[in-house]
């Protein structure tokens, strides 16, 4: 985890940037804003565990959420699926490490202690599933679609 708010900031708009640029091939004109809306979502994340001491999960769900209400607002102002924007906006989020390392001490035999890397990642995988859904649901009732 980064141990300044400009290091998360960042290094979470550069790595959103990265995969979006290279993995997802999202046009080329949503990268910088869903790089951004990753950025903020991963920033607030980072915020509320150093500075607010709140728990893991209940901070990617906050900061998922928040950053799911952000990708909808992106997606309808540059009149793009929101897909594209909900995508970057939960690389910074996910637990590929964990899930490694799930599977790494499960293969050295360490099970007790894999299975509880890999509940954790879980449960962080179940935490952005949330805020995404409940983003886009909170977003859709707040703002009706334009005609």
């Amino acid at each position: 985890m980064p141990s300044t708010f400009l290091a998360a900031l960042l290094s979470s708009f550069v790595g959103t940037l990265g995969i979006g640029a290279q993995l997802l091939n999202v046009p080329k004109r949503s990268l910088v804003p869903g790089s951004a809306i990753g950025a903020i979502g991963y920033t607030l994340y980072w915020a509320l565990i150093v500075w607010g001491g709140m728990s893991e999960p209940a901070a990617i769900f906050i900061g998922s959420l928040v950053a799911s209400l952000l990708a909808q607002l992106a997606a309808r102002e540059m009149k793009l699926i929101a897909s594209i924007f909900a995508n970057l906006a939960i690389v910074a989020f996910v637990p590929g490490l964990g899930l490694y390392r799930c599977m790494s001490l499960m293969a050295q035999g360490s099970t007790a202690q894999g299975l509880q890397t890999g509940t954790a990642a879980m449960v962080s995988i179940v935490m952005i599933s949330l805020g995404l859904a409940i983003g886009s649901f909170l977003f859709r009732i707040c703002f009706k679609k334009r005609k």
